[in-house]
């Protein structure tokens, strides 16, 4: 009776269940037919439709030596290499042919529907239509549910839909707005060629060119706000424009938040979406690139011929999205420190000339001020590149405080002109811990000096909450042991050469060669490794230790002004200074007198702190606040510390230069004139 009532249940489950499976199987079937699958079309369809494969559809060249669509300041086409590979006339770092852009990257490769406002593009891809979108949640959650309307057919021939990852209505606003743009490589697709904003009611001018209205005001969402549009013109197609027509195109479209100037290479569209008010709301512009702006590269770093080296430490600029706001100065008046600061900078780099300037962190201010880092760092270096000067960067406390985090910013920094910036290897502590080799301006292109870069990182980890239930950090980061571990492994790469250097004067300038190198001192030589500077933003503990002493006079060894502020150092430590700087020797052995490799360590981060103090014969040295945008003390003026690296790298004397031009606290701090190092067992 039991066997019997079991074969009855299993019967009635199979009854049941094997509909159910039916029914479960040809829904799954119809899904994949009529939305999961989406089938191949033949060639002749694909090219009927229009093709928006990853190959550019395109007669032009994008690396000929046609009309130039580059900016001041881009290099311009060099002379012919002689069979050696060098120019005649000219110096080996001269004899780098610019491209506009890096040819290890295929830029017409990159698909149609990314929005890649760092990439140049080309000029075979461009505009087809323009669209404003609204979204009730952010368009990271959204994905492509607030996309505009599209069909398959628009998409082949116009090209997707691209957003601009940049909300309108970040500020303000009841949802999110983002422009949309489609991109297209056809070649009888009528491209676009012009931008305008303009209030409700308002046509653009001249009334017979075929102008187009963008539905939804690009004050969409914003209380209180007059309605303003956005018009498009589409002009030719790419087979009727003439070259200098298809160089104008424009390629890009940005959003730019505050009253500053756009990303390189971008133009504002007038008016701006958001009038700024002061203290309250920063200005939201549209923004846009024509043609192929391409970014001009630093050359590798080098002596000149004579055997110097400058290197501008900018320390603590503090910028902020707003215009900034001045703070612990008696400038009268004092407004948009930003801006001052920019001005103050320009006239240092004009007194100075330095072949390098290093921006040793906080270049944003944070603490809520910095929400759009891209915005903030589209300016903080114009100073610099407006004159062409290479420069490199690391990371503060602060920079990371709001907005895109460090990978982001240094992405972007890398697509600056004149940038040197490197992320690093990703497997250590921090972003942007990297090397940077100074050559010699002779045939052999030797290195005569290494610059290390180094992230001291942010805050630790210990967090607590305050009285308003936010989380604020409660102790500053540190150099971490595997950041040790590698600038130990980088040490040791670095190749020993015989110094004093000579220059070799069996190819060019021998004449220059012969009368520089009468000017060095003559002295004992040595196989070792070339002088080294290394740069962070928090200094270390042993920057408030017992300063060395000089064993010809007894001076203690602290050059400079300290003491108006407390120690910045983290409380904690993986051993920087004893696991590294004082392991990294300058020939690996302690029987050839144990000299550290690194000479001097440059922080940032104190801004009313500007000393230089030796410490077992490794010098650590401030930079001092730069900037009205940062926090200092009434009657303490702004400054900008100066290594001037001479003898082919011997030799690095350091100073700085304050806001009223006056020098001070110059002095030697390697070389034959420096104090001698403490003598090792």
């Amino acid at each position: 009776m039991a066997a019997f009532s079991c074969a009855r249940f299993f019967r009635s489950m199979r009854g049941i269940f094997a509909p159910t499976a039916a029914v479960i199987g040809f829904s799954c079937l119809l899904t994949f037919i009529f939305i999961l699958y989406q089938p191949t079309v033949g060639p002749g369809l694909s090219q009927r439709l229009g093709w928006q494969a990853w190959d550019a559809v395109t007669t032009i060249d994008y690396f000929d030596k046609g009309p130039s669509t580059t900016q001041p300041g881009d290099a311009e086409a060099q002379p012919t290499p002689g069979n050696d590979g060098e120019v005649e006339g000219t110096d080996w770092w001269e004899t780098t042919s610019s491209q506009p852009w890096d040819t290890t990257d295929d830029i017409e490769s990159y698909p149609l529907d990314v929005w890649a406002p760092l990439l140049p593009q080309d000029t075979g891809s461009t505009f087809s239509e323009i669209d404003i979108s609204r979204c009730m949640m952010p368009s990271a959650f959204a994905g492509d549910l607030c996309d505009p309307q599209s069909t398959p057919e628009d998409d082949a021939i116009k090209g997707k839909w691209v957003r601009v990852e940049r909300d309108l209505n970040k500020q303000s606003g009841l949802w999110t707005l983002n422009i949309y743009y489609r991109r297209t490589r056809r070649l009888d697709i009528p491209l676009i060629t012009d931008l305008r904003l303009l209030p409700a009611g308002e046509m653009p001018e001249p009334l017979t060119d075929s102008w187009v209205k963008v539905d939804h005001s690009i004050r969409d969402g914003v209380m209180h706000a007059e309605p303003m549009f956005l018009w498009y013109l589409p002009g030719k197609t790419m087979n009727e424009m003439t070259v200098e027509e298809k160089a104008n195109l424009i390629t890009e479209v940005d959003v730019l938040f505050g009253e500053d100037r756009p990303w390189y290479g971008f133009e504002k569209v007038e008016p701006p979406v958001t009038q700024e008010k002061e203290g309250k709301v920063d200005s939201v512009w549209v923004t846009y690139r024509r043609g192929v702006k391409s970014v001009p590269r630093a050359p590798p770093l080098h002596f000149s011929h004579n055997g110097t080296f400058k290197v501008l430490q900018v320390a603590d600029l503090h910028y902020s999205v707003s215009r900034g706001v001045c703070r612990d100065t008696n400038r009268d008046p004092c407004i948009n420190s930003d801006n001052l600061t920019n001005t103050l900078l320009g006239h240092a780099l004009d007194e100075e000339k330095p072949d390098l300037v290093v921006f040793s962190g906080d270049q944003l201010n944070g603490q809520g001020t910095s929400w759009d880092p891209k915005s903030v760092l589209a300016k903080f270096a114009v100073a610099v590149t407006d004159r062409k000067i290479p420069w490199a960067a690391i990371f503060g406390n602060h920079d990371e405080e709001n907005g895109d985090v460090k990978q982001d910013q240094i992405r972007m920094m890398k697509a600056l002109p004149y940038s040197l910036v490197q992320r690093g290897p990703k497997d250590i502590h921090g972003v942007g811990n990297y090397v940077l080799n100074v050559k010699s301006a002779d045939a052999s292109k030797t290195s005569l000096l290494t610059l290390y870069f180094l992230d001291s990182g942010a805050y630790s980890t210990n967090w607590y909450s305050d009285w308003f239930g936010s989380f604020v950090p409660t102790e500053y980061d540190w150099i971490h042991e595997d950041q040790i571990n590698w600038f130990l492994e980088e040490s040791a790469k670095i190749q020993l050469i015989e110094r004093p250097f000579t220059p070799d004067t069996g190819k060019d300038f021998s004449s220059i060669w012969k009368r520089q190198s009468d000017q060095i001192t003559p002295t004992t030589r040595k196989l070792a490794k070339p002088n080294a500077m290394m740069f962070f933003h928090i200094p270390l503990q042993e920057s408030y230790g017992i300063a060395d002493r000089d064993t010809r006079t007894g001076q203690s060894l602290d050059i400079g002004l300290h003491g108006l502020e407390g120690p910045g150092s983290a409380k904690k430590s993986d051993g920087m200074f004893d696991k590294g700087l004082q392991q990294a020797l300058e020939n690996g052995h302690v029987t050839g007198g144990g000299i550290p490799e690194v000479k001097v360590v440059a922080n940032g981060h104190c801004h009313i702190t500007e000393d230089c103090k030796r410490v077992k014969d490794v010098w650590l040295c401030f930079g001092g606040g730069g900037s009205y945008s940062g926090y200092g003390q009434v009657g303490f003026d702004r400054r900008f510390r100066v290594y001037e690296v001479s003898g082919y790298g011997e030799t690095i004397r350091t100073y700085k230069r304050t806001e009223k031009d006056d020098i001070l606290d110059d002095y030697v701090l390697a070389g034959p004139r420096a104090p001698p190092f403490n003598p090792r067992t």
